[in-house]
C-alpha cells in the first residue's frame, strides 16, 4: 500500500492499494453514501458493512449524474434523513460521482465532511484528489462548483479489475498528462504492459501519478497559479465533451486534447512532443474523432474555466515537464486544429 500526503490548509492522505474499500473507517460520524447505479453490488455492500450509512443514494452513472437536477435530489435526500452538520458524505465511483458528491458535501448545511472512494483509474488519478467539485451546465463542463477538499481518499486497486479495458485506457490519459507536465518517467510506464489491473507496475505508477497532482494542489488549491497546468489538453477536451453531450468520454477527450495542445506548443516555439501524444492515442485507441469543425468547438473553448476577461488561455509545454499558460492567436488555433484532425485520423486508421 502507498500513502500520498496532500498538504495545504486542510491536509489529508490518499491511500493506494488492494482491499481498501473493506478497511475504510469514518469514526463518530453519520454517513451518506453516494454511488452510481452501475457500480458492482459487492463493492457497495462491502462499504455499507463498514460504514453503516444512514442513507445510500444511487445516482446515474458517468456525467449523467453531474446535473443541477441530480444535485437537488441528493441534497433533498440528505435533508430528509436529517444528516447532521457533523455527518459526512462519501462519494464512491468514478470521477463524475465524486465531483457530484463533493459539491453536495460543500453545499449541504454550508459544508459537511467529505470522503472519496474512487473506483476508476480516471477518478483515482484526477477527480477524487484535489478538492475540485461540481456539476455541468448545458453551456459547458464544470461551470458550477466549489473547492472542497476531502478528509481522506481510498483508492482500492481491486476495483480496477472490474473495468472494461476501454475505460481503464480512458483513465490512463490523466496519468500520461502528469508525465507530460511534471514526471516524464510516467510516459513509458503508463504505456508499459505492466500498467494494467493486477499488473506489477500498477500500484507504483498510479501512486506516482497521484503524487504529481498532490504536490501541485498542496501549493495551489484554488488554481491561482500552477494548478492550471493540470488542465493540459483540457481546453479542447471539455469542448469535445460538451458539444457531443459526453458521447466522447472525458479520458478519450483528454487524449485528443493533449495532442492538440502538443501541436500548439510546437507552433508557439516549444519542443515538438507530438510523437509522444500520438503514441498515447495509438495505445489508448479512442473512438473515432467526430466530424466537427473548429467553429463547432470554439464557443465551448471560449467558456473554458481558464479564460479571463481578456480571453482564452491554453496550457502549453516549452518541453517535457515545463508547462506554461498563454494565449494563442486565433489563426494559429484554426490552422493547428486542421493539422490535429488530419494527424489523429491518420494515426488511428484501422490496422490492415
Amino acid at each position: 500500500m502507498r500513502r500520498i500526503e496532500v498538504g495545504g490548509s486542510q491536509p489529508y492522505a490518499v491511500e493506494v492499494g488492494a482491499g481498501l474499500l473493506g478497511q475504510a473507517r469514518i469514526n463518530g460520524r453519520q454517513v451518506a453514501l453516494i454511488h452510481p447505479a452501475d457500480l458492482p453490488p459487492d463493492f457497495v455492500q462491502a462499504v455499507q458493512e463498514v460504514l453503516a450509512p444512514v442513507v445510500t443514494v444511487e445516482v446515474p452513472p458517468r456525467d449523467d449524474c453531474k446535473t443541477l437536477t441530480v444535485l437537488e435530489g441528493v441534497l433533498s435526500r440528505l435533508a430528509t434523513v436529517n444528516l447532521p452538520r457533523d455527518g459526512a458524505v462519501v462519494g464512491m465511483g468514478g470521477g463524475a460521482v465524486t465531483d457530484l458528491a463533493g459539491f453536495a458535501a460543500a453545499s449541504y448545511l454550508r459544508g459537511v465532511a467529505f470522503y472519496t472512494m474512487p473506483t476508476t483509474l480516471l477518478g483515482m488519478v484526477d477527480a477524487a484528489v484535489g478538492g475540485k467539485t461540481g456539476v455541468n451546465l448545458p453551456e459547458g463542463k464544470n461551470l458550477v462548483g466549489a473547492f472542497w477538499p476531502p478528509r481522506a481518499v481510498w483508492c482500492d486497486t481491486d476495483t480496477l479489475a472490474t473495468l472494461p479495458p476501454t475505460v481503464f485506457r480512458e483513465g490512463a490519459a490523466e496519468a500520461y498528462k502528469h508525465g507530460l507536465i511534471a514526471d516524464s518517467t510516467l510516459l513509458d510506464r503508463v504505456l508499459s504492459p505492466d500498467f494494467r489491473p493486477g499488473g506489477p507496475g500498477l500500484e507504483d505508477t498510479l501512486a506516482d501519478a497521484i503524487q504529481v497532482k498532490a504536490e501541485v494542489v498542496t501549493r495551489d488549491l484554488t488554481e491561482q497559479g500552477e494548478r492550471a497546468f493540470l488542465n493540459f489538453g483540457h481546453t479542447l477536451a471539455h469542448a469535445l465533451e460538451a458539444v457531443t453531450h459526453h458521447a466522447v468520454p472525458h479520458g478519450e477527450a483528454v487524449g485528443y486534447g493533449m495532442h492538440y495542445a502538443a501541436r500548439l506548443s510546437s507552433a508557439q516555439g516549444g519542443a515538438d512532443l507530438t510523437e509522444r501524444t500520438l503514441a498515447f492515442l495509438r495505445w489508448q485507441r479512442p473512438q473515432p474523432l467526430p466530424h466537427l469543425g473548429f467553429d463547432d468547438l470554439w464557443p465551448y473553448m471560449a467558456r473554458d474555466k481558464k479564460a479571463d476577461s481578456e480571453g482564452v488561455r491554453f496550457v502549453l509545454l516549452h518541453d517535457l515537464a515545463r508547462p506554461y499558460l498563454t494565449r494563442v492567436p486565433e489563426d494559429v488555433l484554426r490552422e493547428e486544429f486542421n493539422r490535429w484532425q488530419d494527424e489523429v485520423r491518420a494515426a488511428l486508421l484501422p490496422v490492415q
